[in-house]
C-alpha cells in the first residue's frame, strides 16, 4: 500500500495493490473516486481536497509523502 499526497492540487491517493489492473472508476460522493479492478475489488481511494475531508497528519500510523 503506498499513500500519496499532492499539495498542490490537495489530493490524497491511497493505492492498496501496485500491480496493473483494467480500472472502474466509481465516484462515492463529490470528493471520493474508488478505483476497482476487474474483479470488483478496490485497489486504490482517491480523496479530493483531502485537507478539508481528513486530518492528514493522523490519517494513519505512518508517514505520508507529499509531492513537490
Amino acid at each position: 500500500m503506498t499513500i500519496n499526497y499532492d499539495s498542490k492540487t490537495d489530493l490524497l491517493y491511497i493505492q492498496l495493490d501496485q500491480r496493473e489492473h483494467t480500472l472502474t472508476n466509481r465516484r462515492v460522493n463529490e470528493d471520493v473516486v474508488l478505483d476497482i479492478d476487474e474483479k470488483g475489488k478496490i485497489v486504490g481511494i482517491e480523496i479530493m481536497d483531502a485537507s478539508s475531508n481528513i486530518q492528514l497528519d493522523t490519517l494513519l500510523p505512518v508517514s505520508f509523502k507529499k509531492a513537490s
